[in-house]
């Protein structure tokens, strides 16, 4: 009986053979990552992956990541699965193309955002990482409740805190904004009018926050941009 038992176990697991040969990924060993393994990876992994934590797992250097990311990201641009990138971080997630479909399956299409919420995660996407008293500042209204809401809704993500008096919270986007609006990766945000993009820019500060030298054609365009008041 113990030897059917070995047979069965061989069948259900056949990568088991590898484990007493030092390859306790199976076919993958240590040292090498296949575009294959890596999008299994990633399929799996319940939160996204840093490109470190994928090289760790792998055993392989940082540039095999890179590379193998790149391989995988013109291999799925066609299909219904796209890799997207926020930072050093990386996920699979549906293609944008097919949000309409995917919305009316999971009922998510009821779900829709106010003008200010619209008008706020605007100014959060162009000027991240922003305080709320810098939202506020341009929008000229209390928007502590519409921040609030965007967060519950995992549209912007709390960075950290400000370096200033009270050490208030920085928000920005993360991996759910990218998705929802399609994009693999901050810089394919949409340009901005110039009016737009001055609309934007803190009243009682400095100019755009999104570095020394970015331009301000990153940011997404709203919808019902906000101008100072």
């Amino acid at each position: 009986m113990t030897g059917g038992e070995d047979r069965d176990a061989a069948v259900e697991l056949p990568g088991t053979a590898h484990e007493g040969s030092g390859s306790p990924n199976g076919d993958t060993p240590p040292g090498a990552l296949t575009e294959t393994a890596l999008e299994a990876l990633l399929f799996v992994a319940e939160r996204p992956l840093s490109r470190r934590e994928i090289a760790t797992l792998a055993g392989v250097d940082r540039a095999t990541v890179d590379a193998r990311l790149g391989d995988l990201e013109v291999s799925l641009s066609r299909r219904g699965i796209r890799l997207i990138a926020s930072g050093e971080k990386v996920e699979l997630v549906t293609a944008h193309e097919a949000g309409g479909l995917i919305a009316r399956y999971v009922g998510a299409d009821a779900i829709q955002l106010s003008n200010a919420a619209i008008e706020t995660l605007a100014i959060v996407a162009y000027r991240q990482p922003v305080t709320r008293a810098v939202v506020e500042r341009i929008r000229g209204v209390d928007s502590d409740y519409t921040l609030r809401s965007l967060l519950h809704r995992r549209r912007i993500v709390e960075l950290g805190r400000a370096e200033t008096p009270g050490r208030p919270y920085l928000y920005g986007t993360g991996f759910d904004f990218l998705e929802r609006f399609g994009l693999a990766t901050l810089d394919e945000l949409p340009p901005l009018d110039a009016t737009v993009a001055a609309g934007l820019v803190d009243p009682d500060g400095a100019g755009p926050a999104w570095g020394a030298d970015a331009e301000p054609e990153n940011p997404p365009e709203p919808e019902d941009p906000a101008a100072p008041r």
